[in-house]
């Protein structure tokens, strides 16, 4: 086959980049949203088909007008493999350039030493070798924790510090970063936040993570390790986080704080520990849990003074959480406000992907680059 010359294939990136932020979009959709002559869609969409990047099928009728086509990920076209690490499981799906997720797996941790937390998700992408061949491009892992360049530098929920985490991947690419960050993505991209030209998002499971995003993209910070928000001093100046600081919001939030306000011992599983105490009725527990709820809704409040978004996304816990203690959720939130923002608050809006953000927000940055221009090019000069 003749070298494809890089620059050919700029229009097709392009394409692919919009199919991967638009699943199920039509033909004509990309080219209205590119600005693209029927014909030069047509042209770029046959061209995706022929090096099976893309495949087409005919989108539901809606009356008159010319017939289209909807576009999808080629079924023999490259593939990701994203990885969502967590305190006591990991879960893992092989995306599709339009963003599809197949082969669900889910497990719980038998250890959670960090060894041999490794060499399960190595295993898993052997598996996913195996069964995909070439196809698979990529491996895209999130991380409760603050990674810089595939390294973890701490993971405080998980006791870990200081691990390259290039082995999971083997010889192939890994793109790693921390979970909470690559949920805001999913949210930004095609979530609650998508189309907001700034946004904050935040997740709580053990702690809360969070991620600044403008356009779409996570502000990383000069080191990558940018939107650490639960280790922000907005809690009790005394009182010492595993992250090494004191006074941390991470210890304001979530199921250890709960248990904290309610006398009993710090849980270890914080997770569980809040589910069941979200099921109580007792006076107790309300009062435990409006504790939670206004220090989350204050902080939250914070973060919007400090960024200006033009929304706020939540996940994991905090979701139940809020609904909860609504009111003292949104007393709490408004009273942390500068006046000029109490007129017209930034709206704080549950996550649309819930479980799947973060396997969905690695899939998106490892997606990028897979639509990339040189990619495309490298991918077709061998099909």
């Amino acid at each position: 086959m003749t070298p494809v010359r890089r620059g050919q294939w700029q229009t097709a990136a392009e394409v692919l980049a919009q199919v991967a932020r638009q699943p199920g979009i039509t033909r004509a959709g990309v080219a209205r949203a590119l600005r693209l002559s029927t014909g030069s869609a047509t042209e770029v969409t046959a061209r995706l088909r022929d090096v099976q990047l893309l495949t087409e099928e005919p989108a539901p009728s809606r009356g008159r007008g010319r017939p289209t086509t909807l576009l999808r990920a080629h079924p023999e076209g490259p593939v990701v493999l994203a990885l969502d690490l967590r305190q006591s499981n990991w879960r893992s799906a092989v995306v599709a350039l339009d963003g599809s997720l197949a082969d669900h797996q889910y497990k719980r941790h038998r250890s959670r030493r960090a060894q041999v937390v490794l060499n399960n998700l190595r295993r898993q992408v052997e598996q996913t070798q195996e069964q995909y061949g070439v196809r698979l491009q990529m491996v895209s892992l999130a991380v409760p924790g603050t990674v810089r360049d595939n390294h973890l530098l701490q993971a405080p929920t998980l006791e870990w510090t200081e691990l390259d985490l290039t082995a999971v991947a083997g010889e192939l690419p890994l793109l790693a970063g921390n979970d909470a960050t690559l949920s805001g993505v999913a949210e930004a991209r095609t979530g609650a936040a998508a189309g907001a030209g700034t946004a904050v998002h935040l997740i709580i499971e053990v702690g809360i993570g969070g991620t600044l995003l403008i356009d779409g993209v996570p502000a990383h910070g000069a080191s990558g390790a940018g939107g650490e928000y639960g280790h922000m001093p907005f809690g009790e100046r005394g009182r010492a986080c595993p992250c090494g600081a004191r006074g941390c919001w991470d210890l304001e939030i979530d199921g250890r704080a709960l248990a904290r306000q309610l006398g009993e011992p710090t849980p270890d599983d914080p997770v569980s520990y809040t589910e069941a105490v979200l099921r109580r009725t007792d006076r107790a527990a309300r009062a435990a849990i409006a504790h939670v709820v206004s220090a989350l809704a204050s902080g939250i409040a914070g973060l919007v003074n400090a960024h200006d978004p033009d929304v706020v996304t939540i996940g994991g816990l905090a979701i139940p959480l809020r609904g909860a203690a609504p009111e003292v959720f949104d007393e709490a939130y408004r009273g942390g406000l500068m006046t000029f923002h109490r007129g017209a608050p930034p709206p704080v809006l549950a996550a649309t992907h819930q479980v799947d953000g973060p396997l969905r927000g690695a899939a998106a940055l490892a997606l990028d680059q897979l639509t990339s221009e040189p990619s495309i090019a490298a991918w077709a000069t061998h099909h």
